[in-house]
């Protein structure tokens, strides 16, 4: 009889390997990442130049002018601004956790009823737009990369330069010729499918360069791995290769940046949105911020930077679905 010996630290692996361990630490950290954003928006709050019932006063009345001292003093007791600051940061975080994110200056209204309203036109929009990224990455990935012909060399200059084109130039360039000269789509997109076209390719195609050229890289290396010559030995062809082996093992880097990617398409449609008038968080944001109006723009800061979390997570589990070798750590 064969006893295997288990040393501590080997024990203290196995358990922080455990998928429940490594999913309770993934929580923490995303709530660790949901409080430093909170007390961001918190002092953002604070910090600001101007006096914050002075501000709501003006937003509210529409007038520029100095407030009386009691107008000031009730405005600073129903939002509770001349208590300590200690006291304040301990209530936010308090309403927080009951999913209150307080109440807009502008509209009257909870913060999150107007986030919640809002926030689904430009999360369809983000994750079309990373969909239809990845896409154009496996696809011209699968047929071009790895090739020393005119084609892949014309594929790589392509992709540099997608990514380092600005969105929202791109977004006016594709309305000005798609929807203004040939009306081939509407100029306000709206929320319909064809209206979710353009808006989608000018998030998408610059995150295809990014995405291309990170799988093009890794495309190539692994093309010259002892693997991929025994399956061609075994009489698979050249297209199966490169899908069924190759692909897996090159989209593992670009998986990576998906988790980067969707936070920064959350922050990218907001700008396209307002560019082609569309619905959602864009038109929200940019009311908010030209009012002053705090809340709303603490209240997007947090639902952002819980998104980011939720899409790292996800992120974490498709790295182990494509590759089960892979350690969660």
């Amino acid at each position: 009889m064969t006893l295997i010996s288990m040393t501590g630290s080997d024990a203290v692996r196995i358990v922080a390997h455990h998928p429940i361990v490594w999913f309770a630490r993934r929580i923490f950290s995303g709530v660790v990442v949901v409080w430093a954003a909170a007390t961001f928006a918190f002092l953002i709050q604070c910090v600001l130049p101007g006096d914050r019932a002075q501000i709501i006063i003006n937003v509210t009345s529409g007038n520029v002018g100095p407030a009386s001292s009691a107008e000031l003093a009730a405005i600073n007791a129903k939002y509770g601004f001349d208590q300590p600051l200690a006291v304040q940061y301990g209530k936010y975080i308090l309403q927080i956790l009951h999913g209150d994110l307080g109440e807009s200056y502008q509209q009257h209204r909870p913060v999150a009823a107007i986030i919640a309203e809002q926030i689904g036109p430009t999360i369809v929009l983000a994750i079309a737009a990373l969909l239809i990224a990845w896409l154009i990455a496996i696809l011209t990935t699968l047929f071009i990369a790895g090739r020393d012909n005119i084609w892949s060399k014309l594929l790589n200059d392509t992709q540099v330069f997608l990514a380092t084109v600005p969105p929202y130039w791109l977004a006016t360039i594709l309305l000005v010729l798609f929807a203004v000269k040939l009306g081939i789509f509407p100029v306000i997109g709206g929320n319909s499918p064809i209206g979710l076209v353009l808006p989608t390719l000018a998030l998408a195609l610059e995150l295809s360069g990014f995405f291309g050229q990170v799988v093009q890289n890794e495309f190539t290396r692994v093309l010259e791995q002892p693997f991929v010559t025994s399956a061609r030995a075994r009489g698979m062809s050249d297209f199966g290769v490169r899908l069924r082996h190759v692909l897996r093992h090159a989209a593992l880097p670009g998986i990576t940046l998906s988790g980067w990617a969707l936070g920064k398409l959350l922050s990218g449609a907001i700008l396209i949105e307002v560019v082609f008038a569309r619905q959602g968080l864009g038109g929200v944001l940019v009311a908010a911020t030209s009012s002053r109006d705090v809340p709303i723009v603490s209240g997007a800061v947090l639902i952002s930077a819980a998104l980011f979390v939720l899409a790292s997570i996800i992120v974490d589990l498709t790295y182990r679905v494509v590759d089960p070798r892979i350690n969660l750590t």
